[in-house]
């Protein structure tokens, strides 16, 4: 017998321990697969706010403190001089007028830049009305608007003013009683007729059914209108007046369609030699005098409809308008930023406090290079940039340095000199910067003199600072697809999230991905632009479950299975 056969007959003999082990490997299994494979985590979130604050970019580079602390004061632009206000050995202030550059371009620029930004601030001021006195277009077209849906109540008053008679009347020569054999009136012209007309059974269940639509039409419509009033919401007026719109068609229709089978009616009486009963004649006469009615209401109701339709047309173009109008006055203002910017380029002014130690020019020259050489008792840094980096800067910015060899200090200064041609060296081009430093309170002229000539320092220098626009962290944004996104908490969640820690929370919901359009970007934040609004709770960063190592403990033994050995 071999050894699946003897196990096959133990485990006939026993059954019930067979079925125990079986149940025991199935169990454990089951288990066993949940420990390994299922971590009973689920994916957590850290998220943070988007803020309002000052985006702040700068560049980055290093170099030392200079042993010299010579500068040449170079001009941005090209250009005769017309003024030279220093000489060689006059000690000037920081920012003082070197010399002047003749600037009449420039001149003409920003005036035309001041025009066009009047121009601007003129047209956002028409359509938005902050001229004082003035209503602007949007204000017109708001109360335009809130005109249309006070005229589309009055024509909803106006036609509830008829439709009680008209539907009265429409009861009468439908489902009065007026003739002897107690018939509703319209089965009685029926019945009149069908002798002379078979098709009459047709026209009286279209004229019936149209009576009907018309009269719930009517009953739905005069519970809605009995519970507005003219200083219901605008949603809910224009709610009524296309409601009282359709009744009022409803009503036209079935007045139509009972004029047409009454006067069936007698158009077949008669020629069938038949006197038609003279109260037809009441009951037309009576259709037919709502006829101008209804149509009325509903060219007024029409009316009221398009009114409704054109004025929130202009207020949704006007909307549009305003935001044109504030684009075209922000690019005035900063065409204008733009030209006064440049037209400072044409006065060469003192980078720092020191002594003139050369001019290089005199009025009449055409400018070149290198206006002046000045001695300052600040000290300077000069770092060196790359082609890149150093095409955003520029003399006059704002620059915060660090030293290796001083921990904890941190000192301002303002970029003094950029050098306008660079250094190759193995095909890799640099351009040194050199950096004035600021006076430091309680310091000396020109700094902390713990700070020594050839000290390593790290600059940063702003290139850029925004104020008052939207921030939001670098791991926050995400792309696809050439499209910036982030992924917004909603709901309930949003206080969740907001109350969480570094290690995150577990969301209800899942975040949803909001489109967006970024501005600049800084070491740490990014600006955004549009698709997101102050206060939102958007994902920073995404942590997954960690699964969960199952370990398998060999126990000593084990179960015996009687008949084995």
């Amino acid at each position: 017998m071999n050894f699946f056969s003897r196990i096959l007959n133990v485990a006939i003999r026993h059954k019930m321990i067979a079925f125990l082990i079986v149940a025991a490997i199935l169990t454990g299994g089951y288990y066993g697969y949940r420990v390994i494979f299922n971590s009973g985590e689920s994916v957590r979130y850290v998220t943070a706010a988007a803020e309002k604050g000052t985006q702040i970019v700068s560049i980055s580079g290093s170099g030392q403190v200079s042993a010299m602390q010579q500068v040449d004061v170079k001009s941005k632009v090209a250009g005769d001089v017309t003024y030279v206000n220093v000489k060689a050995g006059q000690y000037i202030p920081a920012g003082a007028l070197l010399a002047q550059l003749y600037a009449r371009d420039a001149q003409k620029a920003v005036r035309d830049a001041e025009t066009n930004l009047e121009t601007a601030q003129l047209n956002y001021d028409q359509i938005t009305g902050s001229i004082a006195g003035i209503r602007g277009d949007k204000e017109k077209d708001s109360e335009s608007l809130a005109k249309a849906y006070d005229d589309g109540f009055n024509a909803v008053s106006n036609a509830f003013a008829d439709l009680p008679n008209i539907m009265t009347g429409l009861n009468t020569v439908v489902i009065n009683r007026d003739f002897d054999q107690g018939q509703w009136n319209l089965d009685y012209y029926t019945d009149a007729v069908r002798p002379y007309y078979e098709d009459i059974s047709v026209v009286r269940d279209e004229t019936y059914a149209k009576y009907k639509a018309a009269r719930a039409a009517y009953d739905k419509n005069l519970i809605d209108y009995k519970t507005a009033s003219r200083f219901s919401s605008m949603a809910e007026i224009e709610a009524l007046i296309n409601q009282t719109y359709e009744t009022s068609r409803l009503v036209s229709e079935a007045i139509k369609s009972a004029s047409n089978f009454v006067q069936i009616y007698k158009d077949k009486m008669t020629e069938a030699n038949r006197q038609p009963k003279a109260l037809a004649d009441t009951h037309l006469s009576s259709i037919n005098s709502f006829v101008s009615k209804a149509n009325s209401s509903i060219q007024s109701l029409y009316s009221a409809k398009n009114a409704i339709l054109s004025g929130k047309e202009s207020l949704v173009s006007v909307e549009f308008d305003v935001r044109s109008a504030k684009i075209q006055l922000d690019k005035a203002k900063d065409s204008l930023l733009d030209a006064q910017e440049k037209l400072a380029e044409y006065y060469v002014r003192a980078p720092f406090g020191g002594v003139v130690a050369k001019m290089n020019v005199k009025v009449g020259d055409s400018s070149v290079s290198t206006v002046a050489t000045m001695i300052t008792k600040q000290k300077i840094a000069e770092i060196s940039l790359n082609e890149i980096d150093v095409a955003k800067v520029k003399t006059g910015q704002k620059v915060t340095l660090t030293f290796d060899a001083v921990s904890n200090l941190t000192i301002t200064g303002q970029v003094a000199e950029v050098d306008a041609v660079g250094t190759v060296s193995q095909g890799v081009v640099t351009y040194i910067v050199k950096i004035a430093f600021d006076a430091q309170p309680a310091r000396p002229a020109g700094g902390d003199d713990r700070i020594k000539p050839g000290m390593s320092v790290s600059a940063a220098i702003i290139t850029e600072a925004k104020p008052n626009v939207l921030l939001v962290p670098n791991s926050a944004v995400k792309s696809q697809n050439r499209t910036s996104y982030v992924e917004i908490v909603d709901g309930d969640d949003k206080s969740l999230a907001l109350t969480a820690n570094v290690s995150g929370t577990i969301l209800n919901n899942s975040p949803r991905r909001q489109q967006i359009e970024i501005g600049t970007a800084s070491d740490e934040f990014t600006e955004i632009t549009s698709g997101l609004n102050e206060g939102d709770v958007i994902v920073t960063r995404t942590i997954q479950p960690t699964a969960q190592t199952a370990q398998t403990q060999q126990q000593s033994g084990g179960l015996r299975i009687p008949g084995m050995r």
